[in-house]
């Protein structure tokens, strides 16, 4: 639901939408839904179930613990963290520090 948000592709989920992102019998996935209603991560409303607060959350931690290994720096670029992020004079020194000298 948090990836189904984040895309634009709808906050509220039902039968329909689990059937076709999920390839799961609706009866099936309703249950699971249930479940998360109960557990504090989803909320009921008019035509299915949007995320709580607590669902929000869990759904931002899930997503990135299961895509860190796509959202990370790699190699040869900088971090959020890097120098060269406090302005662009210092990332313009930055990358030139990085550019590959020339070929000899």
């Amino acid at each position: 639901m948090y990836w189904l948000k984040g895309e634009g592709l709808g906050e509220v989920v039902d039968a329909p939408l689990l059937e076709r992102f999920l390839g799961v019998d609706a009866e099936v996935g309703m249950g699971y839904l249930d479940r998360l209603v109960v557990d504090g991560y989803l909320e009921p409303v008019s035509g299915g179930y949007v995320m709580s607060a607590s669902g929000l959350a869990e759904g931002k931690t899930e997503f990135a613990i299961s895509f860190s290994d796509l959202t990370r720096p790699t190699h040869g670029e900088c971090s959020a963290d890097c120098w060269c992020q406090n302005s662009v004079e210092e990332a313009i020194a930055c990358a030139a520090e990085r550019a590959p000298g020339p070929a000899g």
